[in-house]
């Protein structure tokens, strides 16, 4: 399907929004339309990631669902182009199994993991969850020292200059802010971030936050607990 038949047959927005899948094997991808077609989503489906990009460049999407085993351009390097240029949620979904390409796919900025053989069901309550933290309750704005976030607006900034985030690092960063000063275990951290019990376990939640105290030079920020988990404290600027 070319990328003007999709955007001709998926042009009215759906109750939930719409999803760009990017998958090339034609029964996946027919199965998963169709699970996503049924809860409300409206999908454009496209087959490889030079089509994946042009969507992202021309209409808005919700939410991204990317084959790693694409034609051409591999879903790592489409996942690279995306986070360079929109924040927009994204779920990586492959064949492959092993823990450095679940680790790989978090470090380029994925939201989620989903391995083949993989129940739509699943996918689907995945999508949900991504989508329910992107619009948490609570307060919209939060800040500890000179790290503050816009909920509303899916901001960070550090002593008021922006800093890029994936989405799972604004969700987890904005967990952190919420509850300053406890000690939160990485299996909470998981349940509350991710929502799912997660293939790649809490070495998940390790990576997010080495991935954050990077981005926000606050490397204080988020202390390390020893046998216990993580805690936001305040930052000596």
């Amino acid at each position: 399907m070319s990328v003007s038949t999709a955007r001709r047959q998926h042009a009215e927005t759906s109750l939930r929004g719409r999803v760009l899948l990017v998958e090339d094997e034609d029964a996946i991808g027919a199965l998963v339309e169709s699970y996503l077609g049924h809860d409300g989503w409206t999908v454009v489906w496209v087959r490889s990631g030079e089509d994946a990009l042009q969507v992202l460049a021309s209409e808005p999407v919700r939410i991204v669902v990317l084959d790693i085993g694409l034609p051409g351009m591999d879903g790592f390097d489409v996942c690279r182009r995306i986070r360079a240029r929109w924040p927009v949620p994204l779920v990586m979904l492959t064949a492959r199994d092993e823990e450095t390409d679940r680790v790989l796919g978090l470090e380029l900025g994925a939201d989620d993991y989903v391995t083949k053989p993989f129940s739509p069901r699943e996918l689907v309550a995945r999508l949900k969850a991504i989508m329910r933290r992107a619009e948490p309750d609570g307060e919209v704005e939060l800040e500890l020292g000179d790290v503050a976030i816009d909920r509303d607006a899916r901001e960070a900034r550090v002593a008021g200059e922006p800093v890029e985030l994936t989405g799972r690092e604004f969700d987890l960063l904005a967990f952190f802010l919420d509850h300053p000063g406890l000690v939160l275990s990485r299996e909470r951290l998981l349940d509350a971030v991710w929502g799912l019990t997660y293939p790649g376990g809490t070495r998940t939640v390790d990576v997010h936050v080495a991935s954050l105290r990077r981005k926000l030079a606050r490397p204080e920020l988020i202390r390390t607990v020893r046998g216990s988990g993580y805690k936001a404290v305040e930052p000596e600027c």
